[in-house]
């Protein structure tokens, strides 16, 4: 566990819950989403916040460690009462949610408007620790798009390789565009300039980056099936971690946070390698 104090200032301002949310959500666009959790505030833990913890998951690791942090609130990108997640609150669930009621923290969650933030998103947060430019959405259709396509520097890619493992501190599980027989991670002479790009569990949109014309793709896990896709359509396709690639926007939102309230803010981040 890592705890990163991101706070621009530290006072004894307190704000309440309602106007923390509301800034969120409209800083956000959170209401024009069709997501599959709601956003903004999930547990209203009853108190006025003085204290922000953030985190990538509302595990019970990240609870315990923000109620040793004295914290009121918790603003994470993975909350909770997914669609077809069990309504009742028992188990695990019941467990994380009475922590949070017995010492009064609320729960403040934000998924796919904090992916798709052009300024603070997921997205944009892992562009630019990869020095690359996005240039617009991965589905232009659409009117609140999640993913991009970005450009960069023309690179090889075992530059593209090392420039992820500084930025994220982990090596990503590459897929080459071409098949080689008994390895499938070994390098050409092609150079990559444009990616597409979308953290988390997008590793499916690798068909809409081919698509677009992208010499790869960058998200966070990868699927049986994306090995094949990868090479079938000539992209090169980079896994970094489902977690590693969405630590930034919530780091991120936090620091807006801060300056706009005044209220000191950590991120502590959960180790998880997947």
């Amino acid at each position: 566990m890592t705890a990163i104090d991101i706070s621009t200032e530290s006072t004894n301002t307190t704000i309440t819950v309602e106007a923390l949310t509301q800034f969120c959500d409209d800083y956000l666009s959170a209401n024009a989403f069709k997501d599959y959790v709601p956003n903004g505030l999930q547990v209203d833990g009853g108190r006025p916040i003085q204290r922000i913890v953030t985190g990538v998951t509302a595990c019970e690791a990240l609870i315990d460690a923000a109620i040793a942090d004295n914290a009121d609130a918790i603003m994470v990108h993975h909350g909770y009462f997914w669609k077809g997640e069990p309504a009742t609150i028992t188990g695990m669930k019941g467990r994380r949610i009475r922590k949070l009621m017995q010492h009064g923290i609320s729960m403040i969650g934000y998924h796919l408007p904090l992916d798709a933030h052009p300024v603070v998103g997921n997205n944009a947060m892992l562009a630019e620790m990869l020095d690359l430019t996005i240039t617009g959405p991965l589905y232009p259709t659409e009117s609140h798009p999640v993913g991009n396509i970005a450009t960069c520097v023309p690179q090889s890619v075992d530059d593209l390789i090392a420039k992820i493992t500084q930025a994220l501190g982990r090596t990503p599980l590459h897929i080459a565009a071409e098949y080689h027989e008994n390895s499938s991670s070994k390098t050409s002479n092609r150079l990559i300039e444009r990616i597409g790009i979308c953290t988390g569990g997008a590793q499916d949109m690798i068909e809409q980056a081919a698509l677009m014309g992208c010499d790869a793709f960058i998200s966070g896990e990868i699927s049986e099936r994306t090995t094949h896709i990868a090479r079938e359509l000539g992209i090169d396709y980079f896994a970094c971690g489902h977690h590693a690639t969405e630590r930034g926007g919530i780091q991120a939102l936090g620091k807006i946070v801060s300056q706009e309230f005044g209220v000191p803010v950590t991120f502590i981040d959960i180790d998880n390698p997947a």
